[in-house]
């Protein structure tokens, strides 16, 4: 009977959020989610609202001397906290007024067409009809009933011990002995043989219940087809409609709002309307209709009874409300644990090279294991609640049935003739009873599918806001003046401008300026004054407040925005390549270039000869944003884009600030040839690049203050003559104030395929670059916050891709079941007392159905006492299993959320040290990136309970539960046994397929999505490059039509979906209807009593359907099995490298020499690409060593085989006469004091970092000020407001570019290393932080051994020797005097740099 086993689905969905709450994977705690702190510590850095519920974060702080995207503006730390007060206060207004109100219920569906909204009515419709069947069935259920109780009732009538039976009535009914027994016994007879045939009431049953399960299968079809036909229609469209809506918002509403949002919104947000526009309305509706028609059933059919089982519900709807709302609350508490243990792994895992340069490895694991052990134990709470819950539920339902057995069997016996007239018989008494239980289930059923219509209509209010929101700049309209001709000529007439995300900060201040048709002008300043803002205003992304910017005399606003975009080329610092082949991305400059326009912009901007080196020539894939490119050929590339639509005006925003000095020089010759000729705007900041310009305009504080050309503003000795000064040595100053200056000398044709070979090496880069791999790339390529912004915000992205991209790469062994649960053998009591109250659950359904055949067995009792006093036993008994159930079940559920959460904790701390064991080169492979990493850490571990004790308990229950019901099928009557059987498999299978349908999973798989959401995803984070090449429409139809293939298999997969629900809801029906015709059959010919064929009934369909139902919700084992096999592979894998302390010498004294000797090597994810080829160099006790070269020639190689993240192929590495391999890791690392670019802090204090360096001990409070005086940070560190407490935020963000570097120096010095490693510690600074660190750097070094990586030669100059790596082999070395004097490598490297 399919009523029983529907009406625990409510039970099943709460063992279900307990089990599987773990397997959950928690958000990565990235910079935008953590808290923030700034007090002065990032003067740039503030918080935007950004109108969705959230805060985001908008860099102002220059880094790398490169204006943000979002603002221009440079504040000191002291009025820093004022503005974040004020500021946040704006936001949180900003927010109150921002919260949208759910959609109204029918607005929802405001973008269905007619054929949508026909499909929803009729599944509507279908609903109504399929939620009706089961009231049916109880009404038949209850005639079934009727017949079988009174044909034995009347078999005894007839039997010859009818005078008995009078002599029994006349004792218990005095009032009838005026009565004869004839006339009595006839009125019994009336109502009780009043069903007619006995047979034809069974045939009724059986073809009435074949009748309402194909009812059941059709509306169950219709309803799942139609709804989710209409819904992903409707979606489908809305898709296609947000991102295009999205793209073509003004730049200054993106300023205000997180464009991850938008990105998560395209996926996330538009699912859950998807999910609650779908099937789930349809079946919210289907499980109302059954509440409301099961109610009035129940009413219809004795109402006195009705109201006295509903007494039970408020007792178990207060309950279960109050504990799930406990569990929610611990279930909160759980996932800010792990988010938070989670965070720390991402971080740890991220900055791996760092930790393992520093020994953090033992400290990281204790500080994760520090913040699971707080998760571990929130979860065992939610396992205790859970399981209490559960019980208590139990315990109320069987109360209910005890209640319903005891006062329904009095009914019963008091309308009973003499006295009574018959009305309220044994069929009333099923009917009220299971429709009543049933109707409160379904309320319970029908909650989660209200919950996901409200997610969904919170969801609609955010996408139907931004579907519906005009832009005030919109590059899709077709308003605007398009002039047949252009000249180029931009004039900028007093204009003054704020920038939306904060308005109360001026940004230009007042700013007029000529550009002339063919000139080329360049914007000179400091950071944040405004130069930027005037190229973007140019283009158009932003409005002025006041004053106008003019395009040949016209306002640039009267414009058609899709023209004037279509006539300007860009090329930014950083360009943004998308993830398709070159030739494709030179087009997004125009669509309909031919392959021969194609190349000749590439031949313009010196591109074609390294394009045609590459295997795939012009069909190269470039990666994800460009991360197969190196520097120079993305940039070139870019510029190949702005030039092949023939741009009349060319704005150059920084072209070349990212790049090596050789890639500046090829980059700036293609740039010096194709602004020829064109109105050409430069941004820069390195001012040798711009000597040459037309028209040089320096910018203070949002004003104009110099024009001129570099000659004429150098006499002035004004504010560009400051800013020139500042970047050259007195000796290249005197030079400028000379005579004319001597032309640099460019690279020979040969030096440039050189390094165009050697920039071919960063082809071979995976395409999906990792942010570990970024910054520490083994090919040092261009490292800016861009990309590690974009990498750090779609890790998720990228991780996930990477699981079902690589699943069969997996590192993965199979792994034995008992290996699994040795893991958890320290839990067995645990596990042993769970899988023994398995065992008792598994004999609740089989015990029901006794009790439920044997309560029914005395509605024939013809004796009213005996009736009586056996209706009372049973009840009791009733009572008493729901004792045991309760105590059973919430043993079960406890003792393996303590078995199972304890585990989950072991593995992820021992995974966690596993992780941080192996080697470097480890890390370095596509599948563990940091994303891949976190997301076995937090799922992997979690689902491998689903193989242990949970997993052996519910085996232990489904065995129990099926095989005592078989049994009793067997032992009752093995012929109607035999008759049920087959229906086994179909009932088990179709409650198993109905299981997984209502838990919700979604119709369009997520994998077929993956594209689309990568592909909006790329145009929405790179919003500035799809609008300056006037690409949003491109972009929103290739979404669509990435779209369509996953619409089409959704409808596909609706049938599928549909036909499932409608079987599994009809097969119950079919498997009853099929035991009563041949039960009844039995019964009538006097082989089986009735309560037999009840008991067969219940404990097979019954007992097989609870089965599916606990196999469906349980964890899955095939899941947990593979998640081992990864775990357990990681375990026991031997790293390359071992770091462990007793293996290798330890020298007592410091390093005195080092010297490498023919040393070759290549990285282990590129054996074939030769990195160092006979490298021979060497350094002694207190000497710098520089060594130089271009991008790709194997400097920071070097300091990676001596830190042995990696060991040399061929080849001596000698410290102090002993082999480098030979020495203990440990104490060579111990020895070294490492400083990189973009050197990584960590999310604790300013004095944590710096305790850092050291943590083989304990570093007190004088030495981490010691270490910090001598880094030059103290100062600053001491004015802070928490001084050394104060937090650094993920990865230092709250810090400048110059901080984070001398923090860094100070954390390197705090362990008095005997060699200092400089790994470009201060090409990322602007000229003002360079100076400070560069002071820092000179103290540091003082009595050190200094080996010292640079691309501006002028900070090695005093090295007392400096070695030019070209190749991967030392080409020429001495001092800076010697090497210039040979007119080498070094000179030629020397003279490009100047």
């Amino acid at each position: 009977m399919q009523l029983f086993y529907t009406s625990l689905k409510t039970v099943l969905h709460t063992i279900t959020a307990t089990r599987r709450f773990n397997i959950v994977r928690p958000k990565m705690v990235t910079e935008d989610s953590k808290d923030t702190i700034t007090n002065g510590i990032s003067p740039g850095r503030k918080f935007i609202s950004n109108g969705l519920g959230r805060h985001t974060k908008v860099d102002v702080q220059p880094i790398n001397g490169y204006e943000s995207d979002t603002t221009e503006l440079v504040k000191t730390s002291e009025d820093n906290n004022d503005d974040k007060e004020e500021q946040e206060t704006k936001e949180e207004e900003k927010d109150k007024e921002k919260k949208l109100p759910p959609v109204p219920v029918f607005q929802m569906f405001r973008y269905s067409t007619a054929s949508e909204r026909f499909l929803m009515v009729i599944g509507v419709l279908a609903a109504v009809l399929a939620g009706g069947c089961m009231p049916a069935m109880f009404i038949l259920f209850g005639r079934i009933a009727n017949a079988f109780v009174y044909r034995e009732i009347t078999s005894k009538l007839d039997a010859a011990n009818v005078t008995e039976l009078w002599q029994t009535i006349l004792k218990e009914n005095p009032q009838y002995a005026n009565h004869s027994m004839e006339k009595v016994l006839q009125q019994m007879e009336e109502v009780y043989g009043g069903n007619g045939d006995f047979i034809g009431e069974v045939v009724t049953f059986g073809v009435g219940t074949i009748i309402v399960g194909v009812i059941q299968l059709l509306a169950g079809y219709i309803l799942v087809a139609a709804m989710n036909y209409a819904a992903e229609g409707q979606v489908y469209r809305l898709r296609g409609r947000f991102l295009h809506s999205i793209l073509r918002q003004e730049i200054g509403w993106f300023d205000t709002h997180k464009t991850n949002d938008f990105a998560s919104r395209v996926t996330e947000d538009l699912s859950k309307m998807q999910e609650g526009m779908g099937e789930k309305i349809g079946l919210y509706i289907f499980f109302m209709v059954n509440f409301l028609s099961s109610v009035i059933n129940a009413f219809v059919h004795g109402w006195e009874l009705t109201l006295i089982i509903l007494t039970v519900f408020p007792v178990l709807g207060l309950t279960t409300g109050l504990i799930a709302k406990i569990q929610a609350n611990l279930s909160t508490v759980e996932m800010e644990e792990y988010a938070r243990a989670g965070s720390v792994a991402e971080e740890v895992i991220s900055a791996i090279r760092t930790v393992v340069a520093f020994g953090g490895e033992q400290k990281e694991t204790e500080r994760y294991d520090a913040n699971l052990v707080h998760a571990r134990k929130a979860g065992e709470k939610r396992g205790l609640v859970g399981g209490a819950g559960l019980a208590v539920m139990w315990f109320i339902i069987y109360a209910a049935y005890s209640l319903a057995f005891y006062y329904g069997t009095g009914l019963i016996l008091e309308s009973r003739p003499p006295e009574g007239d018959g009305s309220f018989d044994p069929g009333r008494l099923l009917i009220v009873f299971f429709s009543v239980l049933m109707g409160a289930m379904t309320v319970g059923q029908a909650a989660p599918y209200m919950e996901a219509f409200s997610v969904a209509r919170g969801a609609a209010a955010t996408i139907f806001d931004i579907v519906e929101r005009e832009s005030t700049i919109d590059p899709s309209s077709t308003l605007g003046h398009t002039p047949a001709t252009i000249r180029g000529t931009i004039v900028f007439q007093d204009v003054y401008f704020n920038y939306p995300s904060r308005p109360d900060v001026e940004v230009l201040k007042g700013v007029s300026l000529l550009v002339e048709p063919g000139q080329t002008v360049a914007l000179v300043g400091s950071s944040g004054c405004g130069k930027s803002t005037c190229v973007q205003l140019v283009q158009r992304f932003y409005d002025p407040l006041s004053g106008d910017v003019l395009l040949d005399g016209q306002p640039i606003r009267e414009l058609n925005l899709g023209w004037v975009r279509d006539q300007v080329g860009v090329v930014g610092q950083e360009p943004v390549l998308f993830a398709t082949s070159i030739a494709e991305n030179i087009r997004y400059g125009k669509e309909d270039a031919s392959m021969m326009q194609v190349q000749q912009a590439a031949k313009e901007a010196n591109a074609h000869d390294f394009i045609m080196r590459l295997p795939k020539k012009y069909e190269t894939h470039v990666g994800e944003r460009g991360a197969q490119m190196s520097g120079g050929q993305k940039q070139r590339i870019a510029i190949a884009r702005a030039l092949v639509r023939q741009p009349r005006i060319l704005l150059l925003d920084e072209a070349t600030s990212a790049l090596d000095n050789q890639s500046e020089a090829v980059v700036q010759q293609a740039l010096d040839k194709v602004r020829l000729g064109r109105t050409t705007i430069i941004v820069a900041h390195r001012l040798t690049t711009i000597k040459t310009a037309d028209k040089i305009v320096a910018f203070d504080q949002g004003k104009v203050v110099e024009v001129g050309t570099h000659d004429e503003l150098m006499e002035k000795e004004g504010l560009y003559y400051n800013l020139v000064t500042a970047q050259l040595d007195p000796k290249e100053l005197s030079n400028e104030k000379g005579t004319e200056e001597e032309a640099p000398t460019q690279p020979t044709e040969t030096e440039r395929e050189e390094k165009e070979e050697e920039n071919n090496v960063l082809s071979k880069i995976y395409q999906e670059i990792t942010e570990d791999l970024i910054t520490n790339s083994p090919v040092p390529v261009p490292r800016s916050p861009t990309v590690r912004h974009f990498l750090s915000n779609h890790r998720q992205l990228s991780s996930k891709s990477l699981d079902n991209k690589g699943e069969g790469e997996e590192e993965s062994i199979d792994v034995p079941i008992t290996k699994i649960l040795q893991m958890n053998s320290s839990e067995w009591p645990f596990i042993l007392l769970g899988v023994v109250c398995s065992a008792l659950q598994g004999t609740s359904m089989p015990l029901f159905a006794i009790l439920f055949g044997d309560v029914l067995g005395t509605l024939s009792i013809a004796r009213a006492d005996e009736a009586r006093r056996e209706a009372n036993f049973y009840s009791l008994l009733f009572l008493l299993l729901g004792m045991g159930i309760a105590v059973a079940s919430f043993l079960q559920v406890y003792m393996f959320s303590l078995s199972g959460e304890i585990l989950t904790a072991r593995l992820r701390k021992m995974t966690f040290a596993a992780m941080l064991r192996q080697e470097i080169a480890w890390f370095d492979k596509e599948r563990n990136s940091v994303g891949a990493l976190c997301s076995r850490l937090s799922g992997d571990t979690s689902a491998v309970q689903g193989a242990t004790g949970s997993r052996v308990g519910t085996i232990v229950q489904s065995v129990t539960m099926l095989g005592i019901g078989v049994g009793l099928a067997l032992y009752y009557d093995w012929r109607l046994g035999l008759v049920t059987l087959p229906f086994v498999p179909f009932v088990l299978t179709a409650v198993y397929l109905q299981s997984k349908i209502l838990t919700g999973q979604n119709v369009t798989e997520s994998k077929t999505l993956d594209e689309a959401g990568k592909l909006a995803v790329e145009a929405i984070t790179n919003i500035r490059t799809v609008a300056s090449l006037h690409k949003e429409e491109h972009f929103a139809q290739q979404y669509s039509q990435v779209l369509y293939s996953p619409y089409r298999q959704a409808l596909k997969k609706s049938h599928v979906r549909g036909v499932t629900f409608g079987i599994a809801q009809a097969v119950p029906y079919f498997a009853y209807a099929a035991t009563m015709l041949y039960g009844g059959y039995q019964v009538d010919r006097g082989q089986l009593s009735y309560q037999s064929v009840f008991k067969v009934a219940e404990a097979m369909i019954l007992g097989t359907s609870m089965v599916g139902q606990t196999v469906a919700f349980a964890p899955n084992y095939t899941k947990a099995k593979v998640a081992a096999g990864k775990i357990f592979s990681l375990l026991e894998r031997v790293p390359a490298l071992t770091t462990s302390p007793d293996v290798g010498r330890q020298l007592t004294d410091g390093v005195k020499g080092i010297q490498l000797s023919d040393v070759h090597f290549t990285y282990p994810s590129r054996p074939d690409v030769a990195i160092l080829s006979g490298l021979d160099v060497s350094v002694g006790k207190g000497q710098t060593l520089a060594l130089v070269g271009s991008s790709g020639c194997g400097k920071s190689t070097i300091i990676s085989l001596l830190e042995r993240f990696y060991d040399a192929k061929a080849g001596k590495m000698i410290i102090n006469g002993e082999d480098l391999k030979s020495l203990n890791v440990g104490w060579v690392r111990s020895q070294l004091g490492l400083v990189s670019q973009e050197p990584v802090l960590f999310d604790r204090t300013i004095a944590e970092n710096i305790a850092y360096g050291d943590n083989s001990r304990f570093v007190n409070h004088d030495q981490i000020v010691s270490a910090a005086q001598q880094a030059n940070i103290h100062s600053f560190v001491e004015s802070l407001p928490d001084g050394y407490e104060t937090r650094v935020g993920a990865k230092g963000t709250q810090l400048s570019g110059g901080q984070k570097q001398r923090i860094a120096i100070a954390r390197a010095l705090v362990r008095n290393p005997s060699v200092l490693l400089l790994d470009e510690a201060t090409s990322a600074l602007d000229t003002e932080s360079e100076k400070v660190v560069q002071e820092a750097l000179e103290k540091a070094q003082e009595g050190r051994t200094s080996i010292v990586i640079a691309h501006r030669l002028s900070t090695v100059q005093g090295a007392d020797t400096i070695a030019v790596v070209q190749g991967g082999k030392v080409v020429e070395s001495g001092t800076h005097a010697t090497l210039l004097q040979l007119q080498g490598h070094y000179h030629s490297l020397y003279q490009t740099t100047n």
